[in-house]
C-alpha cells in the first residue's frame, strides 16, 4: 500500500494541529472548528416525524401513496398498499428562525437558533449497513476510512495522552457494520478510532492489570516491556509497510500515558448538580446518553479531536428503526437523547466551546411516508434530516427541502457534501485531502462533495 498525502498547500497552523499530523502544520484555510462531535442515530430516523413537517399527508391519510407521472414506488419489505401515514405528532414553529419541529423532541426545539438543517440529505442506499458506511466513509462498500480516521490523518493529536478519535457506542450494543464504521481503511492502522464503554466498569480494557493478578509488578512489567520491545522490533524487521505493528505499538504506548489522563476524565464527581440536571444524568431514561454526552464534552476540552456518540444498537430493535409503531417506538428513541443533546449545546455554548466546536446529528436514512403493517414506517433513502451546530455554522439557518410527502429529496444534498462542509470548517479542503491507494488517489468525498455555504457563518 502507497499512501501519501496530496498537495496541501496553505497556512501554517501549528497551534491548530497536532505533532503527527500527516502534512506537519499546514491547512489550507483558517479554520472555524477546532474539533467534532458527532451524534449518531442509528436505525434511520423518521423525518417527517422530527424536523420535516409535512402536513399534506394528513389529507392523504390511509389513502394509497402515488406521487404520480407513473413513478415506481418501491419498499425494502413488506408494505402492502402502501398507504399514506400522517404523523401523529403535533409540530410547532420555535425560535425566531421559525423551524418546525415535532412534540417528540421538546428540547431541542428550544435550540434550533444554534442549529444549521440540511433538510433534503439523501442516501443511495436503503439497506443499514451500507446506509452507515455511506454516511460514515462516504461508500456504500467495506474498505474505506471513516471520517473521523481522515480528520485524525490530515491534523494529527492535540492531546498526546488521549486519542485523537473516540467513539462511544450504545450500551446495548455496536451499530451496524461493527467496527467498520470507526476503520481507518488504508490509511495507517493508528487513525482507527477507540471505542470506549462508558457503562463499563472498566470503559478502557486492559488499561491497568486485573484485580486478580496478584504477581504483576514494576519489575515484572519492566522486563515484558524489553521482551515486548525486542519482539516489535523483529516483527517490524521482517514486515517493512505494515502499519498495523506500529498501530499495536503506538496504542500501548497511548496506553501507558492514558493510565495518568484515563482515572481524571471519567471521574464525574466534579460536574455540578446544575450540569448533570442540565443533560438528564440523572433521570432513568436519559441517563446513559447524558453520560456519554458529559464525556464526550470532558474528552473535547482536554483535546480530543473527534469524538462519536451513537444511539442505538445494530439489529431490528432498540434502535431508530421503527418498522412496527412510529407511534410508540420513536418517542422512546427521541425520550433517550433530545434532554442530553440539547444539554450539550447549552453547555458548549455556555463555556465557550460552542463557536469553535462543531456539533453534527445525523442518521444513516429516512423512513416512508406510507405505512408499513398499520403503523411502521419503513426505510427510505430518499430524504433525511441532518443539522450542525457550532464551530463556523450559522444557526437558525436551512438548505435544501424534500418533496411535499418527504418522500424525495428536492436539493439533492449527499454525504459527500456533509463531509466536504465539516473539512472545510477544520480548515482542509476535502478536494485536496487525498492518499494514493492502488493507483487512485483516494479521498473521503470521492469524485464528488461540495461546500454549502448557505449554513455558514
Amino acid at each position: 500500500m502507497e499512501a501519501t498525502g496530496g498537495g496541501f498547500g496553505g497556512l501554517a497552523l501549528g497551534q491548530i494541529l497536532g505533532t503527527d499530523s500527516a502534512f506537519g502544520s499546514t491547512l489550507n484555510h483558517v479554520p472555524k472548528a477546532k474539533r467534532v462531535i458527532q451524534l449518531f442515530m442509528n436505525g434511520g430516523v423518521s423525518q417527517m416525524d422530527t424536523f420535516d413537517h409535512k402536513p399534506e399527508l394528513a389529507a392523504l391519510d390511509g389513502q394509497k401513496f402515488d406521487p404520480g407521472d407513473g413513478r415506481l414506488v418501491e419498499s425494502v419489505t413488506n408494505s402492502p398498499g402502501f398507504k399514506v401515514l400522517k404523523s401523529p405528532f403535533a409540530f410547532r414553529r420555535h425560535g425566531e428562525c421559525g423551524r418546525w419541529v415535532s412534540e417528540v423532541l421538546p428540547h431541542m426545539a428550544t435550540v434550533v437558533d444554534d442549529l444549521a438543517f440540511l433538510m433534503s440529505m439523501n442516501s443511495p442506499t436503503n439497506v443499514h449497513g451500507l446506509g452507515s458506511y455511506m454516511q460514515t466513509t462516504g461508500f456504500t462498500l467495506p474498505g474505506f476510512p471513516c471520517m473521523g480516521a481522515w480528520i485524525s490523518y490530515a491534523l494529527g493529536r492535540i492531546n498526546q495522552n488521549l486519542p485523537e478519535f473516540i467513539v462511544l457506542p450504545d450500551p446495548k450494543g455496536l451499530p451496524y457494520n461493527n467496527l467498520g464504521n470507526f476503520t481507518s481503511g488504508f490509511l495507517p492502522a493508528r487513525h482507527q478510532g477507540t471505542v470506549i464503554n462508558a457503562s463499563d466498569s472498566r470503559p478502557v480494557r486492559y488499561l491497568f492489570p486485573p484485580d486478580e493478578a496478584k504477581y504483576i509488578n514494576t519489575a515484572s512489567e519492566a522486563a515484558s516491556r524489553e521482551v515486548l520491545g525486542f519482539l516489535n522490533r523483529k516483527h517490524a524487521d521482517q514486515t517493512p509497510g505494515d502499519s498495523r505493528l506500529e498501530a499495536r505499538i503506538q496504542s500501548l504506548e497511548m496506553a501507558a500515558r492514558m493510565q495518568l489522563s484515563v482515572p481524571d476524565l471519567f471521574d464525574m464527581k466534579g460536574e455540578s448538580q446544575a450540569v448533570r440536571k442540565l443533560y438528564g444524568m440523572d433521570e432513568d431514561n436519559t441517563k446513559d446518553f447524558a453520560k456519554r454526552c458529559i464525556l464526550g464534552r470532558r474528552m473535547l476540552e482536554r483535546g480530543v479531536r473527534f469524538v462519536q456518540i451513537w444511539s442505538g444498537a445494530g439489529g431490528p430493535s432498540k434502535n431508530w428503526d421503527n418498522h412496527a409503531n412510529i407511534h410508540t417506538e420513536l418517542p422512546y428513541m427521541t425520550g433517550q437523547v433530545d434532554k442530553p443533546i440539547t444539554g450539550l449545546i447549552k453547555d458548549l455554548k455556555a463555556r465557550g466551546m460552542l463557536e469553535d466546536t462543531l456539533v453534527i446529528w445525523t442518521t444513516e436514512f429516512g423512513r416512508m411516508p406510507f405505512s408499513q403493517g398499520q403503523a411502521g414506517r419503513d426505510h427510505n433513502g430518499g430524504t433525511f434530516v441532518t443539522w450542525f451546530a457550532g464551530g463556523g455554522v450559522k444557526g437558525g439557518t436551512t438548505y435544501g427541502q424534500s418533496d411535499q410527502w418527504a418522500w424525495k429529496s428536492e436539493s439533492g444534498t449527499t454525504s459527500h457534501d456533509m463531509h466536504a462542509i465539516i473539512l472545510h470548517l477544520l480548515g482542509v479542503d476535502h478536494e485536496k485531502l487525498t492518499v494514493r491507494h492502488n493507483g487512485i488517489d483516494r479521498r473521503l468525498t470521492d469524485v464528488h462533495g461540495h461546500v454549502i455555504r448557505d449554513i455558514l457563518a
